[in-house]
């Protein structure tokens, strides 16, 4: 992008020095040119509206090809968000599916350490009431 800036730039001077180059040329040819003051003023006015005649088509040129790098910039701008968003939504959904699969792990492990306190407190209390009938003073 920065070298469709740099040629338009270059060709917005270019054009700049050629429309002074030519207005300074037309305005000496004219002043030395050996005519009646209404031929001269009859010279003057269309080399005038020459003039503004190429700045206007010059004008309308560059105002085409900035539409153009526009249009493109925008299309691009508009691609890159899409792909963004596309993936911005993939990396979500992916996220989503991490969280619930550790979450069922984590429910797991969970209901896993549950069992097992139940069956060493029924361990227990089944030490327990076989090793209440005895005593240690009785051995």
């Amino acid at each position: 992008m920065a070298d469709n800036e740099s040629s338009t730039s270059s060709a917005v001077d270019r054009l700049t020095y050629l429309l002074i180059g030519a207005g300074i040329g037309a305005t000496v040819a004219l002043l030395f040119a050996p005519k009646s003051g209404r031929e001269l003023r009859g010279d003057i006015a269309d080399a005038s509206r020459k003039g503004v005649e190429l700045t206007t088509e010059q004008a309308r040129r560059l105002g085409e090809k900035a539409n153009d790098v526009y249009g493109q910039a925008a299309q691009k701008a508009t691609d890159l968000y899409g792909q963004t968003a596309q993936k911005a939504q993939e990396l979500i959904d992916a996220g989503k599916e991490t969280v619930a699969a550790k979450r069922e792990q984590l429910q797991a492990a969970i209901e896993a350490g549950k069992d097992a306190y139940a069956e060493e407190k029924d361990r227990a209390r089944s030490a327990g009431s076989l090793g209440s009938g005895s005593t240690p003073g009785n051995v």
